[in-house]
């Protein structure tokens, strides 16, 4: 369950503290699923917000090379 009004910033912060509690071990083990879920669904919120700004990118490049051809 993806929540598309996060930012790839926001996203990747909540990552970034999930992965700490993580390596520092304040995740309980009864907590450690739950977690590992929420971290899967922000990866995929972060992979899919790249992959629209890639798309946008190429889109532009692709834009710009045909104005300077013609």
């Amino acid at each position: 369950m993806e929540d598309t009004n996060i930012t790839y910033t926001q996203a990747y912060q909540q990552l970034q503290e999930l992965v700490e509690k993580m390596e520092n071990s304040q995740i309980q083990v009864d907590e450690l699923s739950e977690n590992i879920k929420k971290a899967g669904e922000l990866i995929a919120i972060c992979k899919n917000k790249l992959k629209t700004v890639e798309t946008d990118v190429e889109a532009l490049i692709k834009d710009i090379e045909q104005q300077n051809i013609e």
